[in-house]
């Protein structure tokens, strides 16, 4: 900080102690509360900061998985000994990324950001890699839609080509074509990553998926297979758009259910094989990205195999806490795609299990501003096949009774399915007599409730601290 000026000094002291009382008081904030007051005092703040961040700074962001994909990256950097500036509660928008950038130390940002504020960050920070993971659809009434999203996006990569490295999704055809300029022509400076076992591929495509058209010319895509939604293996027919070749890529996938998975990947750097301790597809590509974002950082495969096989769980995605003796898995859901791949992991965990295993189910459904309040998503996620499969499920959150009529709609035994809007009343409610695990599926301000509740009780750590 000696370079900058001293009135911005001042008002970095100023912020930090509205920080630290924040904390003392136990209320909260802590993640936002510093980076607000510091940006209201100096809007230019991240861009004085900047000069401080020469080891180069990595952006992550997707509609699903950057939290986590933020935290695989981070794991990688600490298997060779270094530790970013970076924003893991999760606070993802300027604010938060002032935050962290107020509490740590360090010459080198890592930071998720928010898929509307992510143009301006990057302006702000100048940085030496963007990772992309994927665009679904998401809090329509704050976002708009894709298209919005995606186009503000190629304005940015335009912008900062030839000075930021982009890692790209192959298999998201809206984000794989961020790589190519407006003749078509690949941009310089472009890896991709993305999934080439066919074996994962989806068994008919999801009704619900969200890109269906080539943004070059409007034409329906072809799809060889899909993988989670729109992302799989794509063609237009038209103007001969298709899915590039990934550098770094997933020849074999073996899942596993919640022990995670078995991952045989193909890189510049060669071949290797990954014991991924998260469950599920989407955290594949999670590791993907994480691992191409590795390798162009100057990292070996051998460091950033060892760092991603030490992964442990963001909080709420695909954690699991022991409460009241009980394992509880908590995996966020907050739009169609993403809670399908939840379902898909639990549903894979039940066929491990055998036909015997019965499925306990806890899903908080909350329609505050951070979680969009549009709920009629839920009608898109494919809660049908767990019906008959499950032994109880608690519908909890501001709109507890809504989530409970789609279960009963989507074939579920109204006798199984109980109502309590209070997250910690029907948490309890949840676990009572509950012979194994439970799966707690909460939106994202009901994940936070849910923290603060275990919090309080001992069973996890203050998100702030």
């Amino acid at each position: 900080m000696s370079r900058t000026a001293p009135g911005f000094r001042v008002k970095v002291a100023v912020a930090r102690g509205i920080g630290m009382a924040s904390r003392t008081s136990g209320r909260g904030g802590g993640t936002t509360l510093p980076g607000r007051a510091l940006i209201r005092m100096a809007p230019d703040a991240l861009s004085r900061f900047q000069a401080r961040l020469a080891g180069g700074t990595t952006l992550i962001s997707a509609t699903n998985g950057k939290t986590t994909t933020a935290g695989m990256i981070a794991g990688i950097l600490k298997t060779v000994g270094r530790i970013p500036v970076h924003n893991r509660a999760g606070s993802n928008m300027s604010w938060g990324v002032a935050t962290a950038l107020l509490d740590q130390d360090g010459d080198e940002g890592l930071f998720e950001v928010d898929e509307a504020w992510l143009p301006k960050i990057a302006e702000a920070l100048s940085p030496s890699r963007i990772i992309l993971g994927n665009l679904f659809r998401d809090q329509l009434d704050r976002y708009g839609e894709l298209e919005t999203i995606a186009s503000r996006w190629a304005s940015m990569v335009a912008d900062h080509a030839g000075q930021t490295s982009f890692i790209l999704n192959a298999d998201d055809p809206m984000i794989a074509d961020l790589g190519r300029d407006e003749s078509g022509a690949r941009r310089s400076g472009i890896t991709h990553f993305g999934i080439d076992d066919p074996s994962q591929a989806l068994p008919e495509a999801a009704h619900a998926r969200d890109v269906k058209n080539c943004r070059r010319c409007g034409h329906v895509y072809d799809y060889e297979r899909a993988f989670i939604g729109h992302l799989g293996h794509y063609s237009c027919p038209n103007c001969g758009a298709r899915r590039p070749d990934p550098e770094v890529s997933a020849t074999r996938i073996e899942l596993r259910g919640m022990a995670g998975s078995e991952v045989e990947v193909k890189t510049p750097q060669g071949s290797a094989t990954i014991a991924l301790p998260l469950p599920g597809l989407y955290n594949v590509y999670n590791a993907l990205g994480a691992l191409a974002v590795a390798l162009e950082s100057g990292i070996s495969l051998d460091h950033a195999v060892k760092g991603l096989a030490d992964t442990r769980a963001v909080f709420g995605r695909v954690e699991t806490i022991e409460v009241a003796d009980r394992p509880v898995s908590i995996m966020l859901i907050k739009n169609p795609t993403g809670a399908n791949e939840v379902l898909r992991t639990i549903l894979l965990e039940k066929q491990i299990g055998g036909d015997e295993e019965q499925i306990d189910l806890w899903i908080a459904l909350n329609d505050g501003i951070a979680d969009g309040r549009d709920i009629s998503w839920v009608w898109d996620a494919d809660f049908e096949p767990l019906a008959g499969a499950v032994r109880r499920v608690v519908c909890a959150g501001t709109r507890a009774p809504e989530m409970a009529l789609r279960l009963k709609y989507a074939g579920f035994d109204p006798a199984i399915i109980e109502v309590e809007p209070s997250i910690s009343q029907s948490l309890d409610l949840a676990l009572r007599d509950i012979p194994g695990r439970l799966f707690a599926l909460p939106t994202y301000t009901a994940l936070l409730e849910l923290r603060r509740l275990l919090s309080e009780r001992g069973l996890a750590r203050d998100y702030w601290r």
